[in-house]
């Protein structure tokens, strides 16, 4: 395998944002393929004191460049342009004479590194069909997305066959195989040893459906609904281990969460050998079926309260959360970096 990756993003980094971890997690993965591998994203302040490296829990086995930019991300909507355009204008000039693969997730850098005459992939996750997306489209930009819905979406918008590839999300599984039982992960969490936990990992946004997840619960008596938000990535396995159900209430209200996506919580708690129980939409379809998964209507809290009574009294549970973690071993990051490098990149070397 030959040419280097320079991997693009304007992000915070490290983050404690999602985005981050499977960023940081591709790099790694391209690097462990053979590819050589620069992260290029803007210095910007992080309450985060430890590297990227150590947050992360990755090899550091690729390189890290941070460029000057106006760190404004925080005066709003004005402030975040403002941050990408003096990002993208350093970076413009430190990849102008740069030889290799451009590789970013963002539309607007991946539409400025094709006007600079660079081999470009994009990697779609939300749908975007602004100006710059339509751009990628008509330049035959090679794309990546992460869910067949999106390809579906791509392919109506004029994307050829050949110059897209679903590659879903994923997961190190080996950082999700610890030591620590059910018992002593709830010790070490301080959570109550004999409650029935049924936890949910990530952020609150409307479309990911907590609000559902938090009205089931009160209709579980016995039951205790903990959602688990902004804590830091390594010690995400430990509260997966603390609980008895885990839980994935994407909402059907928004195409992103019903077709779109594809978490990478959902591929954790695969790895974490528990009982999923997860909202009936397409994304989620596209891994699991229900012989890994109890399913329940989305955005229907008496479904999804029935879903988790049933996970946790089904003597098959234990059969369901096997399969499930059995499956997963197709979805670790190294699979996804070599499918990548063999679709979009080795067949066209």
């Amino acid at each position: 395998m030959t040419g280097k990756i320079y991997y693009v993003a304007n992000v915070r980094m490290p983050t404690e944002k999602a985005h981050g971890i499977q960023i940081i997690k591709m790099c790694e993965a391209f690097a462990a393929a053979g590819r050589e591998v620069e992260l290029v994203v803007p210095r910007r302040k992080t309450p985060i004191a430890e590297s990227a490296f150590a947050y992360y829990g990755v090899k550091e086995n690729f390189k890290i460049t941070k460029l000057w930019c106006l760190d404004t991300v925080s005066w709003g909507w004005v402030g975040f342009w403002l941050e990408s355009v003096t990002f993208a204008k350093i970076a413009f000039f430190y990849l102008f004479f740069k030889k290799g693969t451009f590789y970013t997730r963002e539309e607007f850098l991946a539409y400025l590194l094709v006007l600079m005459g660079k081999r470009v992939v994009w990697e779609a996750h939300m749908g975007q069909k602004n100006f710059f997306v339509r751009s990628l489209i008509k330049r035959r930009v090679q794309m990546v997305v992460i869910s067949q819905g999106l390809k579906n979406l791509y392919i109506g918008l004029g994307v050829r066959e050949e110059n897209i590839l679903v590659a879903h999300d994923g997961v190190d599984v080996a950082q999700f195989d610890i030591k620590a039982d059910k018992t002593e992960a709830r010790e070490m969490l301080g959570l109550n040893i004999d409650a029935k936990i049924a936890m949910y990992t990530g952020s609150r946004y409307a479309w990911k459906g907590t609000d559902t997840l938090e009205q089931a619960g009160k209709l579980l008596p016995g039951v205790r609904v903990l959602v688990v938000s902004g804590k830091p990535y390594r010690e995400i396995p430990l509260y997966l281990q603390a609980a008895d159900v885990l839980v994935l209430p994407n909402s059907a209200k928004e195409e992103i969460s019903k077709t779109y996506t594809s978490p990478m919580k959902l591929f954790e708690y695969m790895a974490a050998g528990k009982p999923i129980v997860a909202s009936d939409v397409p994304a989620l379809r596209e891994v699991l079926d229900e012989s890994a998964c109890y399913f329940f209507a989305p955005d229907n809290a008496e479904s999804l309260a029935a879903a988790i009574g049933a996970a946790l009294g089904d003597p098959e549970a234990p059969t369901k959360a096997a399969r499930a973690r059995e499956e997963v071993k197709r979805y670790t990051w190294d699979a996804r970096a070599t499918a990548v490098l063999a679709a979009l990149y080795d067949s066209r070397a």
